[in-house]
């Protein structure tokens, strides 16, 4: 096979050795734009993990690289004055020059010829070789050579970040924040050499303008680094490499391959710095294209296992490097936090590493975590916390006025679609009675409609008759006799997406018979086979509101201990603060605070019906996941003018609200915008979305990302999900008495 490669980065040479490893008859010409010795930045970094990973697919060039490395355990985080430590995290640096070398000699004995100092003006003069590809980087010539073909998407991120070395060789992977009279700034340095570092500033781009050195030469930019970061530096000198404050460019790409053209590394994509991945990844691109090759002679075939195969793995790190880039971007909402909790939610902050991991990784540093985060629980709480060891974060209680959760664990509201006329029926008292039992501290009763207009379908659960409260007060008095949980209640009102068929009959298809008039704030259909609403008026308002206060006082009838008003997925109140659906002229559209106008005026009359010893709570739809809906920054501001409303926790959720939604999807894919909310408006919040582990639940508390985690499909799979969570922590979560004999006869695991 002949191949050409453009661009002789770790992507392209480390290919050339992988396909001559392989097959010594391939012929293979690299080449490379810049001579050997120009190379940009200073040094690499990677996981042990990695490094095992990469030693076992090609021991021989892993050899030579390990004797150029230099090897460290601990990470410190300094921050307001202090020095946090976390050891067991294992990374190896190396010089990049020294890479380039290693990799460059290695494949010159095998064969590859090498052009350096070559630049590649036409790419498809080589399109007669077998195989092109394009390892030249974020900026490929590549790849906008046939850009129709790539789609390629570039998201420039707001932050700006300077790539210095330093002199001194730091002991520990290093962070640091230091604040002047322009800003913060965050240092991240790690060692990898003898007697170098690497030294990475970043800032906001605010930051950076006030400081005046977003024109600055390299000599003002070191100057202004060294003096900032003097305690660091210890009286040694940073050394510039095209040290130019630059933004991030998050690359990602429709599809990686053209007939014989492909591409690798960052020239497919990009993982932020925070994370030390763009290497790692080009040079397990480079490993899985090279097998697949092997495997498959047919160049488009192979080309398509290899895609198959990489991207999935590509993107999981690319959403963690986007999760680490996003918590630098707003470190600043963090910077009251105590310095415990500062220092673990930056270790968790790409979600790679969990509160588990870090217990195995550095047990010491985890129960100091755990001590720290049961005292400001007890003093919370007002529950003392007798435990030695503490609990985990989960197990901890939580006052929400004169409500005390014994845990953070909340069964979230999952409608179930089995009630007639929305009557609860045995169905509903076994599904919540059962996850009551199960252990989490809060069982979350399904969206109940405050009328039968307001019901999603003719099975939806409901609140709207005097009937219905016996029927409720049933399943409440059940969880309150037989377990130590509370049980909510969220009212709702489907508004535009009611009237439609059960949910296995067809979501949100409308009803072909039987069908009632929906609401709205404008006659702006779900979609094009749900009926047009009709726009609400004043009378149709209060006749809403009217609805709302008395559902609100047969839950407190019904003895429930928590209600809360569902803003959220596109249902009435959530269709009247998005902008998608809100496209009124009068006082209730317009800003966030029209939009908001009615939501709070219902708001408002709950609060009032509602006993004031219970807290409220409101879901909300942080984001509408289309170009126009909502953001965070909006959100931001319904939050704030939902705790000016006496709303004690804002359960944040995302989506929902338009069928043409794109939702970004991932492991605690909404757990951002509760942190977001948290911090910026000084509100608990109830983080939900794709949180299945009761490492991710320990690790969202602890980090001060939510104060409470709502389970859906986690308690639908196990209603017994917090028991088993307890019994695999080792954490004495007693059973009810008729159950007790477990404790006596079910092992721990080890």
């Amino acid at each position: 096979m002949n191949v050409v490669v453009v661009g002789g980065g770790p992507a392209g040479l480390y290919l050339a050795i992988q396909l001559k490893r392989a097959d010594p008859a391939h012929e293979i010409t690299v080449f490379e734009r810049n001579r050997p010795a120009d190379t940009y930045g200073f040094g690499v970094v990677f996981s042990d993990a990695t490094m095992e990973e990469l030693t076992a697919d090609d021991p021989e060039t892993f050899a030579r690289l390990r004797d150029r490395s230099h090897h460290w355990d601990d990470i410190d985080v300094h921050y307001r004055g202090e020095v946090l430590s976390s050891t067991g995290h294992g990374f190896s640096g190396m010089e990049r020059s020294a890479l380039l070398e290693v990799l460059a000699v290695r494949a010159a004995e095998l064969g590859v010829i090498l052009r350096a100092a070559t630049e590649i003006v036409d790419p498809a003069a080589h399109l007669k070789a077998d195989l092109v590809v394009a390892a030249d980087g974020v900026n490929s010539t590549v790849r906008e050579r046939w850009r129709d073909d790539f789609g390629p998407f570039v998201d420039w991120r707001p932050n700006k970040f300077v790539w210095m070395g330093t002199t001194r060789p730091f002991d520990a992977f290093t962070f640091d924040f230091q604040r002047d009279e322009h800003g913060l700034w965050r240092l991240h340095a790690y060692r990898y050499s003898e007697d170098r570092s690497t030294f990475i500033v970043e800032t906001t781009d605010q930051t950076l303008a006030r400081s005046g050195l977003a024109d600055a030469s390299e000599a003002e930019t070191l100057a202004y680094c060294e003096s900032l970061f003097a305690e660091r530096l210890q009286g040694h000198r940073l050394i510039a490499n095209r040290s130019m404050w630059r933004s991030f460019p998050t690359l990602t790409c429709a599809r990686w391959w053209r007939e014989n053209v492909v591409l690798l590394g960052d020239a497919a994509h990009t993982a932020h710095f925070s994370v030390g991945s763009g290497t790692k990844l080009a040079m397990e691109d480079a490993t899985a294209l090279a097998e697949a090759l092997a495997k498959e002679r047919d160049v488009p075939v192979a080309l398509t296992a290899y895609e198959a195969e990489r991207r999935p793995q590509v993107e999981s790190l690319q959403r963690a490097a986007q999760a680490s880039l996003q918590w630098f971007e707003g470190t600043e909402r963090y910077m009251e936090t105590e310095p415990i909790q500062f220092a673990f939610n930056l270790l968790t902050r790409s979600l790679r590493i969990t509160h588990e991991d870090l217990k195995l990784r550095d047990p010491a540093f985890t129960a100091k975590v755990d001590r720290w985060f049961a005292s400001e629980a007890e003093k919370q709480s007002g529950v003392p916390i007798r435990l030695d060891p503490p609990p985990p974060p989960m197990f901890t209680p939580f006052r929400l006025r004169e409500l005390v959760l014994q845990n953070r664990v909340v069964v979230s509201a999952m409608c179930q679609y089995y009630a007639e006329d929305g009557m609860p029926n045995d169905w509903h008292f076994v599904h919540l009675g059962s996850r009551a039992v199960g252990g989490a501290g809060l069982v979350m009763a399904e969206m109940t409609d405050v009328s039968p207009q307001g019901r999603i379908s003719p099975g939806c659960a409901g609140l709207y008759r005097d009937e219905h409260v016996e029927a409720w007060r049933r399943i409440v008095d059940f969880v309150h006799r037989w377990s130590p949980a509370r049980i909510g209640i969220q009212l709702g009102h489907a508004g535009r997406k009611g009237s439609t068929k059960l949910a296995w009959e067809g979501d949100n298809e409308p009803l072909e018979e039987g069908g009632w008039e929906v609401l709205a704030p404008c006659p702006i259909p779900w979609s094009d086979g749900n009926p047009v609403p009709r726009a609400m008026d004043r009378a149709d308002m209060d006749a809403v509101i009217g609805d709302h206060v008395r559902a609100a006082e047969r839950a407190a009838a019904a003895g429930f201990d928590l209600l809360e008003v569902h803003m959220a997925h596109g249902y009435l109140l959530a269709t009247f603060i998005s902008p998608l659906t809100n496209v009124r002229d009068d006082e209730y559209g317009g800003s966030v605070a029209n939009r908001m106008r009615f939501p709070l005026e219902v708001l408002d009359a709950v609060r009032a019906a509602w006993p004031a010893e219970k807290p409220l709570s409101v879901r909300i739809s942080a984001v509408d996941w289309a170009p126009g809906g909502q953001e965070i920054e909006d959100s931001l501001e319904v939050a704030r003018l939902l705790k000016a409303h006496d709303v004690d926790i804002v359960d944040v959720s995302a989506g929902q609200t338009v069928p043409y939604a794109k939702p970004r999807y991932g492991r605690q894919f909404q757990t951002p915008f509760s942190d977001r909310i948290r911090h910026e408006v000084a509100v608990p919040t109830m983080a939900v979305g794709n949180i299945s582990s009761f490492m991710d639940v320990n690790t969202i508390l602890a980090a001060g990302r939510a104060d409470l985690c709502a389970l859906a499909r986690a308690h639908l799979w196990d209603p017994y999900w917090a028991r088993n969570a307890a019994w695999r922590m080792g954490y004495p979560l007693p059973w009810p008495d008729p159950y007790s004999t477990l404790d006596r006869y079910t092992p721990r695991f080890e």
